[in-house]
């Protein structure tokens, strides 16, 4: 999409904006709404501050990411007001706006103060935004009934978060090619990352978040942090979840990759990618997310018996059992935006059988999810059925094989349509 269509879109965004925080505002008692940016809290003991990403609601505005200290304020008939904090400073530069359509219908003036502008407002004034940054300002700060109502404006994306989420997706893919590129080549966890990042052309504090590279036995850590400077003796998987932020909106996908010499294991992540175009097929107008994630662990109960992991128990014991949430811990996805894990997934809690899932929703058009469906191999999940009555089922030597593999998980990224779905990151070619 060409950027001057991309910007075209961004302020019927920002009408759309207006339209349901008018409503939420008018449903809730308040005639108008002060949002914070925020400010990234000093390190204790320390001169330095963590890094800043920026508060969701103001990011839905403007996607301005590293934008601390500043305020934005909805009155309702009225072009919304932007203040961006713009001190007069030789230690840090201020960001330099380009020239775009969306400052023709957001009003834009620059402060050289931290704190909450000089405002005239009249009637209930609402405040939300962190409370650090909220001490002394008027107003009701972080009323609990419309930040609910404020989350739920999120959940439904325009047709420029489309876009955005698109091109994060585009970006990413490219890292994620010279990511697997790399891993074939001999490369390092850290040497990985950096190829990632010279594709995407990201730093790693820009990212949405943290980028997850493992080789071996660390892609069995769901959220590996470390990057191993030195590459093992013997290069056997990588796993690589990794995202682009675009505009303020979050690309969220992870590959696996076996090296040449893992029949096995390739098997098994040829088996999961299967299972997983099957899993994003499901998404539609009026599935139940909660069945698309009961659905995998119907596939990953195949999967362990076909790879002769298990044997001696059906597929539905092995559900009923527990045995499939020793391979599958985590929940098949949540949704996706301006925060990785965004926000209004939960109308309900999660069900029993599935206690870590973000999302319990029925899908609707204009939500985004993400479908991740992974197996891994977790000595501290798998020891219980390893030593119990269970373990006669379990083929110990191929569990002991998969293990220096650690893991596997495959992740996209998907719009949920009025006909059914469009996988943003297969579009990207990922």
């Amino acid at each position: 999409m060409p950027d001057t269509e991309l910007l075209s879109l961004q302020t019927d965004h920002i009408q759309a904006l207006q339209q349901r925080y008018e409503q939420a505002m008018a449903a809730h008692g308040y005639d108008s709404l002060l949002i914070s940016s925020g400010a990234a809290p000093m390190r204790y003991g320390d001169d330095q501050s963590w890094h800043f990403q920026g508060y969701g609601p103001f990011l839905h505005w403007t996607g301005l990411t590293g934008q601390e200290h500043s305020w934005l304020l909805l009155r309702p008939g009225e072009p919304p007001l932007l203040w961006l904090y713009q001190p007069i400073d030789f230690w840090h530069a201020n960001l330099e706006l380009p020239e775009e359509p969306w400052q023709q219908v957001i009003e834009v003036r620059y402060s050289q103060q931290r704190e909450a502008p000089s405002m005239e407002v009249s009637g209930k004034l609402a405040v939300i935004g962190d409370p650090a940054s909220l001490a002394e300002v008027p107003g009701d700060h972080n009323p609990v009934q419309l930040l609910a109502a404020l989350d739920e404006t999120r959940v439904h994306k325009t047709l420029y978060e489309i876009a955005c989420l698109a091109r994060a997706n585009e970006i990413a893919v490219l890292g994620h090619k010279a990511a697997r590129d790399t891993f074939l080549a001999g490369g390092s966890e850290f040497e990985i990352n950096l190829a990632y990042q010279r594709a995407t052309g990201q730093r790693e504090a820009e990212a949405p978040y943290h980028s997850i590279i493992g080789l071996n036995e660390h892609a069995g850590t769901l959220h590996y942090q470390y990057y191993d400077t030195e590459a093992p003796a013997r290069s056997r998987s990588l796993l690589i979840d990794a995202g682009v932020r675009f505009r303020g909106y979050c690309s969220d996908i992870t590959r696996t990759t076996p090296a040449a010499d893992e029949g096995r294991f390739a098997a098994l992540a040829q088996g999961l990618g299967q299972l997983q175009h099957r899993l994003c097929e499901m998404v539609a107008p009026g599935v139940d997310y909660v069945a698309i994630h009961r659905k995998t662990h119907e596939g990953i109960a195949a999967l362990l018996s076909a790879a002769g992991v298990v044997s001696g128990l059906d597929d539905k014991a092995l559900v009923e059992q527990g045995i499939t949430r020793a391979f599958f811990p985590h929940g098949i996805g949540h949704f996706l935006g301006i925060q990785v894990h965004d926000v209004a997934g939960k109308r309900k809690p999660s069900p029993a059988d599935a206690p870590l899932l973000r999302l319990t929703r029925t899908l609707e058009p204009g939500m985004v999810v993400t479908i991740e469906p992974g197996l891994y191999i977790i000595p501290s999940l798998l020891g219980p059925f390893l030593n119990g009555p269970l373990g006669e089922h379990f083929n110990h030597a191929v569990i002991d094989e998969l293990q220096g593999c650690g893991g596997i998980r495959i992740e996209d990224n998907v719009l949920v349509t009025a006909e059914g779905a469009r996988n943003l990151t297969r579009e990207a070619g990922g």
